[in-house]
């Protein structure tokens, strides 16, 4: 049952209504996981939501290999909406299934792509170890480039705050699914 109520766009302050209206005006049309928390602080809504923007929508990777720093960062907290959510994302990408359910139960996935074995490494070491090797770190800069590595890092961070946001709020998958237990 999800700590949220729904929001009452009436009752929200203009400065609530100006950082819903940009998003879902915006490229994700709703408000949906943890925006509702967010929401009732205006301020750090905006300054998530626009980080989140890039991370989404704009990062210098591809949408598959986001989304799969985003599914091991999701399924590393174990956050039920966010599996859901960045599984089908990752699924309408092309990311294969077996990625997807080695990613959901914490195993080593075989990839075919050097770039999706380095990202899938990358985030599996920063949210489990908080930190690369020096090793980790000279193949992701020479694999991904310098700005390919942020954004890796930059997806595991934001998508940690999300898990985190969404396991609080306990916000559940609009079909009642649950990946973990």
């Amino acid at each position: 049952m999800s700590r949220l109520e729904p929001v009452d766009y009436a009752s929200l302050t203009d400065a609530q209504k100006a950082v819903h209206d940009k998003i879902v005006s915006g490229p994700r049309g709703s408000l949906r996981g943890p925006f509702a928390a967010w929401l009732t602080n205006p301020g750090f809504a905006d300054a998530a939501q626009s980080v989140g923007e890039y991370c989404r929508f704009n990062t210098t990777l591809s949408r598959a290999l986001a989304e799969i720093a985003i599914c091991v960062t999701g399924a590393h907290y174990k956050a039920e909406f966010e599996w859901w959510a960045h599984a089908g994302f990752a699924r309408d990408e092309g990311v294969d299934d077996a990625i997807l359910e080695a990613i959901r139960t914490g195993q080593t996935p075989t990839f075919d792509d050097d770039k999706a074995r380095v990202v899938h490494a990358t985030a599996v070491a920063l949210n489990h170890r908080h930190k690369l090797t020096d090793e980790e770190f000279a193949e992701a800069r020479a694999v991904l480039g310098e700005e390919g590595l942020v954004d890796v890092i930059g997806l595991c961070g934001y998508y940690a705050l999300v898990s985190l946001t969404l396991n609080t709020y306990e916000v559940a998958t609009p079909d009642g699914s649950r990946a973990f237990d």
